[in-house]
């Protein structure tokens, strides 16, 4: 369901007739001249959403480093969950080190611990970050 303003179902106003004091005729050829105008306003409030969206892209897109993984790199990764047990902002953000095994195209890598056990679920490369020792 659309909404409609007044002006689209033309809708006669009494208090816009009195305060403008003007004649029904040319009450309704304004009218009809706001209805045109409406398409166009939207078209401009449309431009400039679409606008501002691209320079905030362009800003966001700016300060993202690409970050690139290669097999035998030894990373981090985010703690991405808290457990019962732990110390509040003191608990660590980030666990490991460990070694990348695998990367695939998306960016998810599969990880293995130091002493060489392979973990089976994949880790998105957002979660990682490189361990320099």
């Amino acid at each position: 369901m659309e909404a409609a303003l007044p002006i689209e179902v033309e809708i006669p106003s009494m208090r816009v007739l009195t305060e403008t004091e003007l004649e029904e005729p040319e009450w309704a050829k304004q009218r009809c001249e706001q209805l045109n105008l409406i398409d166009e306003k939207r078209l401009t409030a449309l431009c400039h959403g679409q606008c501002y969206q691209q320079r905030m892209a362009r800003a966001f897109n700016a300060s993202v480093r690409h970050r690139e993984f290669k097999p035998g790199d030894l990373v981090l990764r985010k703690v991405l969950h808290i457990t019962p047990d732990s110390r509040g902002k003191f608990a660590y953000k980030y666990e490991g080190p460990f070694v990348v095994k695998k990367v695939f195209s998306g960016m998810a890598i599969i990880l293995s611990d130091m002493d060489g056990t392979e973990n089976a679920l994949p880790v998105n490369a957002d979660a990682l970050k490189k361990y320099y020792p």
